[in-house]
């Protein structure tokens, strides 16, 4: 800087996020939000402006602990100047029975509303959407919103992916953080484990194995994952439904974007020309900065697990074409 600038001359924005829909997990989210300090602006946005007053309120009183940001209720005209807004609106809650795209119907007619009024007032920010079946839709929030898909993402298998390294980490005793495995496909039923690229600290799983006189058990990976894949069940049936986690993932996306990162992350995003799948959205591992996501990372992935990739988007374009968003 020289003599003559002056530093008080820079017009600085406020860095602002919206979330519509302030139930657990967006309540969850924006907690989540608030220790990271990730924002110096939180906009909650539900159509029980009751329910968003109060949980401001019990955010603010968390001010103090964490880091100085402006938090209130708002409605979708305050969604203008946001980064990002996070969609976590609709009916998340899950019948006996019932799985996440039983819910699609629901969920696109109240994105009929919203989403449009979101991109009106804020046509440059990105979506990150979490409502469930969340790949359906995000597809969906792209149609209506009419913004660039790379501006429309989803939170994917972010979770699946945390779940599994978690249980990874457990069965061979190491730290979460150094395990690397994927989840990918769609955020529910026919997602798919990437076994042939699972590793723990750049060693695939069976040379872990024998480097620690381990004995490799597929029948143990095959719980495994399954019980990654069914976890959201067994949660809700204990306690009704599941945020901690998905807050903190979707934190973890926010601050990827924020800081333009480049993080690569299992999030849901329009798959063009990959393995034969078009035009769905579903989860592959994606490079996140401020733009949204940069680029996927094309895996090299078995026959086997490229064909249950396939399956799981077909799944999917089935809900989508369901929903007649196109």
């Amino acid at each position: 800087m020289t003599e003559t600038q002056n530093p008080m001359s820079t017009k600085y924005h406020s860095t602002r996020i919206a979330i519509v829909g302030v139930g657990n997990v967006g309540a969850t989210c924006a907690y989540a939000l608030l220790l990271r300090g990730l924002a110096t602006e939180i906009v909650l946005i539900d159509v029980n402006k009751g329910k968003a007053e109060g949980e401001v309120m019990d955010l603010n009183h968390a001010v103090p602990f964490t880091h100085p940001t402006r938090i209130w209720a708002g409605d979708y005209a305050d969604c203008a100047g946001a980064a990002v807004t996070i969609i976590t609106a609709g009916a998340g809650t899950l019948k006996p029975g019932q799985t996440r795209l039983d819910l699609a119907q629901t969920n696109a007619e109240i994105y009929r509303k919203l989403v449009p009024e979101v991109a009106r007032h804020n046509p440059e920010g990105i979506l990150l959407i979490a409502s469930n079946p969340v790949d359906a839709m995000t597809f969906a929030a792209w149609k209506l919103s009419g913004l660039p898909s790379q501006r429309v993402i989803g939170s994917g298998t972010i979770l699946d992916t945390a779940r599994f390294r978690y249980l990874l980490s457990q069965h061979y005793g190491v730290d979460s953080r150094s395990v690397h495995a994927f989840i990918i496909g769609e955020h529910g039923d026919s997602e798919v484990p990437v076994w042939s690229l699972a590793n723990i600290a750049g060693m695939r799983l069976q040379d872990f194995c024998d480097a620690r006189g381990l004995v490799y058990d597929q029948a143990a990976m095959d719980d495994i994952f399954r019980r990654t894949r069914e976890a959201a069940y067994a949660i809700m049936e204990l306690k009704g439904s599941t945020y901690y986690a998905i807050g903190a993932g979707l934190a973890e996306i926010v601050e990827a974007i924020l800081r333009d990162q480049s993080t690569v992350l299992s999030v849901s995003s329009l798959v063009k020309d990959y393995c034969s799948i078009s035009n769905v959205y579903l989860s592959l591992p994606a490079a996140l900065g401020q733009g949204g996501v940069e680029w996927t990372l094309p895996m090299n992935l078995q026959l086997k697990e490229a064909d249950a990739l396939c399956e799981s988007a077909h799944v999917l374009r089935r809900i989508i074409e369901q929903l007649k968003l196109e």
